[in-house]
């Protein structure tokens, strides 16, 4: 018995409470009513000509206030505001007990593109009627449309709204495609990344050509742009490249090894990559995954991003279109050289140079005194190196004999001789 007069009793509060709830509702919107009713009231009481118009950059316009006589008012006592900015009395005009005109010169474009308002208003600031307007000027012919596909999966597309840009009113852009021979128009959909920018997720064929195309409009106009043929294979990018170690080699103080991992969207996919390294300079990796940078200051921190270029994806005859750079990877060169710390080298490609030019010195003296080498690794080059770096710094003999005996060992352990 408790617990059914327990239920009973909870039954009867919950009752009362939605009870209250819906007076409560009833409440607030009877209120919000009350509010409208004087506007609503004044409004068909009063009312601004035209309504909303749209009008070119530099146009004059002259708007009419009409009110009724059941406002017991006239038009006189009227003023005007744009913005919310109050008119010069010298812009109105009493065209009649109930009419009041304001006129407007060399329109600039609207301030907002949700239009500037135009109002009328009482003697004392009450709004009794307002319109929209609507300054701009048409579209212009959209251009740099350019497009891009990662990994063959998608299309994204970009282009610039025209030598001037801003309409200063509502311009509508849409991104159009149509396979080149058959198929239908398409509307591109998602335009929720940057300006001037669309993207097509799915459902695009390779090997056959698209047709692509921006079309602009307005209220005040309309305008296209150049229609641009691409195959999704000739504008492939791709991810940045993963993996990217940098490590010293080995006791040189001038070099730092870098490797990285080949793009893991396109594996299944026949291309040759062309990838490029940033550290200081922008150095062409070629489509190897591995690079030496040379040049560098001993004892110095170095960061290194490397992007990839996949070109010729299924024989496609076009450039591709670099990824983005890959996270950076620090690596240190080997020793301390107190008197560089905080600097930066201005001229990274003489130190290049000058590595080039040592390593055509080494091997042609290879080729010169030797023939029929084998086995000759850049490891002993390197060692060959590190040798004369410590004899050029502490100008040690010992060091620089050293060098040139290690070059006699590899011609007598290596090579045939001449």
């Amino acid at each position: 018995m408790d617990y059914v007069r327990a239920r009973s009793h909870q039954h009867d509060k919950n009752r009362v409470e939605s009870a209250h709830d819906r007076q409560m509702t009833i409440l607030v919107i009877m209120l919000f009513f009350a509010a409208l009713i004087p506007y609503a009231l004044t409004a068909h009481l009063a009312v601004i000509s035209p309504q909303d118009p749209v009008l070119h950059i530099g146009s004059s316009l002259t708007a009419v206030c009409t009110i009724s006589a059941e406002l017991e008012i006239t038009a006189r006592s009227l003023y005007w505001t744009l913005n919310g900015r109050r008119l010069a009395r010298n812009t109105y005009k009493v065209l009649s007990p109930t009419e009041s005109s304001v006129t407007l010169h060399q329109l600039n474009g609207s301030l907002q593109r949700s239009g500037d308002n135009l109002v009328c208003h009482r003697s004392n600031g009450e709004v009794l009627a307002g319109s929209c307007l609507y300054v701009g000027s048409s579209p212009e012919k959209p251009v740099n449309l350019t497009c891009w596909s990662r990994n063959t999966k998608d299309l994204s597309c970009r282009w610039s709204p025209g030598s001037q840009g801003e309409t200063f009113i509502n311009t509508k852009y849409i991104l159009k495609y149509k396979l080149k021979w058959y198929g239908k128009e398409k509307d591109c959909e998602d335009y929720t990344g940057q300006p001037y920018t669309c993207y097509v997720p799915r459902d695009l064929a390779i090997f056959t050509p698209y047709e692509v195309w921006v079309e602009a409009s307005n209220q005040l106009g309309s305008a296209t742009s150049d229609v641009i043929t691409l195959d999704i294979l000739d504008v492939v990018t791709t991810d940045p490249p993963l993996d990217v170690l940098v490590s010293r080699v080995g006791e040189l103080e001038d070099q730092l090894s870098v490797r990285w991992g080949s793009p893991p969207a396109l594996k299944d996919y026949l291309f040759q990559a062309k990838y490029q390294i940033r550290y200081r300079v922008i150095d062409d990796a070629g489509n190897q995954t591995s690079c030496r940078l040379a040049g560098l200051r001993a004892g110095t921190v170095y960061f290194v991003q490397v992007r990839c270029n996949p070109i010729g994806i299924y024989g496609s005859k076009k450039a591709g279109i670099w990824s983005d750079w890959s996270h950076s990877t620090a690596a240190s060169t080997p020793g301390i050289d107190r008197s560089h710390i905080g600097t930066c080298d201005s001229k990274p490609s003489e130190h290049n140079s000058t590595l080039r030019k040592e390593l055509k010195q080494f091997f042609g003296w290879m080729r010169k005194h030797s023939y029929g080498c084998t086995d000759v690794s850049i490891k002993l080059y390197d060692q060959w190196r590190v040798w004369l770096q410590k004899a050029q710094k502490t100008h040690d003999q010992v060091s620089k004999d050293k060098a040139f005996l290690l070059m006699g060992h590899i011609s007598r352990h290596y090579c045939w001789h001449t």
